[in-house]
């Protein structure tokens, strides 16, 4: 504005306030430093009117073992702390499936309560098993990426929680950025070898890094039964912590429910 401006070349404009993005529901995710799949999947699976993600990320090593999992525990409240400071989170999902299985779900949850008091809280395995009890499945196939001894302890951890593994394989890759290249055709591949037999009800593709979004429908119907994944499960079960009901079987049928 220059000197000799008058005062009608600047307006001070009124305004009022809406609900903004997250009318419906205000949901936070604590992303890992490395992962390359979650958001990409959320953002389909959460692409509802007035629901809103907001996210932050942590630190972690590309290399996944029990040592470097255990060190997330001193990670989570930080990450949560920085989600939309002062404003409303309905819900608050930790996307790890295997740090949640190797420090606790409870210990995750205390957590993110020591940021967010009181808040809902979800993890990948916490929402598979919230997803599975829907269904009425409790005889699953488990597919991962993970080195032995963490798919030894997942069986283990997932069995004393109710959920009966009567088949489990995996890729065996540990470096998190390379299993987020692991191709479409190879998970079909894996989840239909793993499906097939009688005894097994559904089957949880564990991990936040691999894809299963785009494909779950497809898979379904060829395999005639659910199934879902670390990042699908837990975007279904935070729009249900959030009190977002809406059917949509257009992700499978979990989403259905």
């Amino acid at each position: 504005m220059t000197a000799d401006a008058s005062a009608d070349d600047y307006l001070r404009l009124p305004f009022t306030l809406d609900e903004g993005t997250a009318r419906r529901a205000s949901i936070g995710l604590i992303v890992l430093a490395t992962d390359n799949t979650i958001e990409h999947e959320w953002r389909k699976l959460l692409a509802l009117d007035g629901v809103a993600l907001y996210e932050s990320r942590v630190a972690s090593p590309a290399q996944i073992t029990p040592e470097t999992l255990l060190d997330m525990d001193g990670r989570i409240a930080p990450g949560a702390a920085v989600i939309r400071p002062g404003e409303r989170l309905d819900v608050v999902a930790f996307g790890c499936t295997s740090a949640s299985m190797v420090l606790g779900e409870e210990t995750v949850f205390a957590r993110i309560r020591e940021a967010r008091p009181g808040v809902a809280c979800t993890t990948p395995i916490t929402a598979a098993r919230a997803g599975f009890e829907k269904l009425g499945m409790r005889r699953i196939a488990l597919l991962t990426p993970y080195v032995r001894r963490i798919n030894d302890a997942m069986r283990d951890y997932l069995q004393a929680r109710g959920l009966n593994v009567v088949r489990m394989g995996s890729f065996e890759h540990s470096d998190d950025n390379e299993v987020a290249r692991i191709d479409a055709a190879s998970i079909r591949r894996a989840v239909l070898a793993l499906g097939e037999r009688a005894d097994v009800e559904a089957v949880f593709v564990s991990c936040t890094s691999l894809r299963l979004a785009d494909t779950v429908t497809e898979i379904e119907s060829e395999l005639g039964k659910p199934v879902t994944s670390s990042n699908h499960a837990m975007a279904w079960h935070a729009l249900r912590l959030a009190g977002v009901a809406d059917a949509l079987p257009q992700f499978g049928r979990l989403f259905a429910v």
